[in-house]
C-alpha cells in the first residue's frame, strides 16, 4: 500500500483481490470531495455494485440508490440512481483523464453528478474538461483492473466498504 499523507481526503475501496487507496484532490473539486467522504462516512458506498464496466476503458460505480446488493437491488436500475443529496456543481479543471484517476459520473447536464463515479482503466482525454476528475489510484490499481468487465456485468463486482483513511 502506498504512503498515505493525508488520511482525511484518502479513500480506501475494498473490492474482493484487495484494497484500492484514492487521494482525492479537495483544492481541485473541493464539492466532489466532500461528497465522496460524507457517502463513505455513512456506508451508503458500501455493497453498491460496478454496474457499468468497458474493458480499456473505466469501471463505474457508486448508484447507492439501486446499486447496494443488500437493498432492493436490481441490476438493470443499477446506474440510474444517486443519493439522496443535492446534485453537484461541476467543477472541471485541467487535471486530465489518466489511467487511475477518479471522475464523476453524470447525465447530459455537467451540473448532474451526485454519488456515481468512474475509474479509468486508460488515458480518457476525450474526457478532459467535461468530467470532474477528483482522485486518483495511488495504491491497488491491479484490483481496479480484475473487476469484472460487462453493461451491466452478469455478476458484477461490488465494494465491500468504503471508508475514509481518517476514520479506518
Amino acid at each position: 500500500m502506498a504512503e498515505i499523507k493525508d488520511p482525511e481526503n484518502t479513500i480506501l475501496i475494498e473490492l474482493k483481490s484487495g484494497t484500492v487507496a484514492i487521494e482525492l484532490l479537495p483544492d481541485i473539486a473541493p464539492g466532489h470531495c466532500a461528497r465522496m467522504k460524507e457517502l463513505a462516512r455513512a456506508g451508503a458506498y458500501d455493497n453498491v455494485v460496478f454496474h457499468r464496466v468497458i474493458e480499456g476503458f473505466m469501471a463505474q460505480t457508486g448508484d447507492v440508490a439501486n446499486g447496494n446488493t443488500e437493498k432492493d437491488f436490481d441490476i438493470r436500475r443499477a446506474g440510474t440512481g444517486g443519493s439522496d443529496l443535492p446534485n453537484l456543481k461541476a467543477e472541471f479543471s485541467g487535471v486530465p483523464h489518466d489511467r487511475g484517476t477518479l471522475g464523476a459520473a453524470r447525465s447530459q447536464n455537467p451540473d448532474s453528478a451526485n454519488s456515481q463515479f468512474f475509474i479509468n482503466f486508460g488515458d480518457n482525454h476525450f474526457l478532459n474538461r467535461q468530467y470532474t476528475v477528483y482522485g486518483r489510484v495511488i495504491s491497488g490499481m491491479e484490483h481496479v483492473d480484475s473487476i469484472t468487465r460487462g453493461e451491466p456485468p452478469a455478476n458484477p463486482d461490488k465494494m465491500i466498504s468504503v471508508k475514509v483513511a481518517a476514520d479506518a
